[in-house]
């Protein structure tokens, strides 16, 4: 799939400035290419700052590229996770079959860098965004975009809103829900009304089923797995009563997957695309993951089949936070520059790993962020270990609520190095 190279490229040549945060004053009013040529170290930045690992990107790119292909599947990574153009086509020239979005202005900054096949992970009702979509596959033959439906009376309002769009067809997937998640007709039996609704559509037309199985679970108990496997069944023979049925015009595809259980999809779906034959529709089951590319040291390395103690070749953190030691105003406390306006926290707490490039001693911990502090307890063995002014890197949890925080986010070669060397710097689009 096709991204606009020069696009990303002349990210390259966007003037740094103090809007950038914890970029050194000495980059201000240079390119990013002109800064980049001087070789900067991390420690020349300032803190607190958020880091990406090249290493680890690389590594982790080639882990899921090469398990997808073995599972059968084909991979459209939500970039809505970093809304990172550059990444994004790090992830498409890797193999990636799509890119998934989930607004429709996602989708637009999508479609000004290029990219040419978008998966909306959502409903898309709004008239103006609908009528846009319509004027772009009406401008550019070579652009496929997929987005989700769940009711009948939304494909009367889409049909509505695209009355004097361009002439064309958007393509839709019924998407499955289940009880207690989000969207998604809950029940297979109404999403058969769905997909008549469709067929009956001037200006829509039945592309697949999907869903998301991770909003049904949030761990990998007997209870959670055995929900989401249920989901994945009942996806599964939704697919199978659309093809049997005939209502597919064509090509189907079946989607689901986040970071958490793609193991499950791959269990329950991928067999889908060998039963074309007796099917007779041919089918693309998507993977939809987009956490890989990041992985973490919290949730995700908790859930992922992929994490360190559950694959041979596991996927590898590529984001630490790094802050420094303000203030020790008592014993077994230390406050570090870093809060909830640097830092995710939604899916666990920032974990704290070095000090000065030097493993901290078991025991010390985050145990509460302001907007700018992080607050860490120190046990008292290793009071003497986080002296102010020292450097803390900090293991992240849950890479979606890490970039949204930064415009600009440094890339170091390694972030174990003794002294990180940073290579490229990320712009973010939220």
């Amino acid at each position: 799939m096709a991204i606009d190279g020069k696009a990303v490229a002349a990210l390259h040549d966007r003037v740094l400035g103090p809007e950038h945060k914890g970029l050194p004053p000495a980059a201000w009013g240079r390119t990013v290419h002109e800064f980049l040529a001087t070789e900067p170290f991390l420690d020349e930045f300032q803190t607190p700052l958020l880091t990406l690992d090249r290493a680890a990107m690389t590594a982790n790119l080639s882990v899921m590229a090469d398990w997808s292909d073995a599972a059968g599947v084909r991979l459209a990574p939500h970039g809505k996770t970093t809304m990172a153009p550059q990444l994004w086509s790090e992830q498409l020239a890797a193999g990636c079959w799509a890119i998934t979005l989930a607004t429709v202005w996602q989708v637009q900054l999508a479609r000004a860098f290029g990219v040419s096949r978008v998966v909306l992970a959502n409903a898309l009702l709004d008239p103006v965004g609908l009528r846009w979509v319509a004027t772009e596959l009406a401008r550019d033959a070579d652009f496929e975009f997929y987005c989700w439906v769940d009711d009948v009376a939304a494909v009367a309002l889409m049909d509505e809103a695209l009355a004097d769009a361009p002439d064309v067809r958007i393509a839709v997937v019924v998407e499955l829900g289940g009880p207690g998640g989000r969207t998604g007709v809950r029940r297979v039996e109404d999403a058969h009304a769905i997909a008549d609704a469709v067929r009956r559509s001037r200006r829509l037309t039945l592309a697949g089923v999907g869903g998301y199985e991770a909003a049904l679970a949030h761990d990998r108990g007997a209870d959670g797995l055995a929900a989401v496997n249920r989901y994945l069944d009942e996806l599964a023979r939704l697919h199978r009563e659309f093809a049997h049925g005939g209502r597919y015009p064509g090509r189907a595809i079946v989607t689901a997957g986040g970071s958490a259980y793609p193991d499950l999809v791959v269990e329950h779906l991928a067999g889908l695309a060998e039963e074309q034959g007796a099917q007779g529709v041919p089918t693309t089951v998507v993977l939809r993951s987009g956490a890989y590319l990041i992985h973490d040291d919290g949730f995700y390395a908790g859930i992922s089949p992929l994490a360190a103690d559950r694959a041979d070749r596991p996927l590898r953190a590529a984001m630490h936070g790094w802050a420094r030691t303000l203030s020790r105003p008592e014993p077994e406390l230390a406050l570090l520059d870093a809060g909830k306006r640097d830092l995710p926290y939604d899916l666990g707490l920032p974990v704290p790993q070095l000090v000065s490039g030097s493993p901290l001693p078991p025991g010390a911990t985050v145990g509460a962020l302001n907007d700018q502090h992080a607050f860490v307890r120190v046990p008292a063995a290793a009071a003497d270990d986080l002296p102010v002014g020292s450097v803390v890197r900090l293991g992240l949890s849950h890479p979606c609520t890490a970039f949204d925080k930064w415009r600009l986010i440094p890339v170091v070669a390694d972030a174990d190095a003794a002294r990180p060397r940073v290579v490229d710097l990320v712009h973010t689009f939220f």
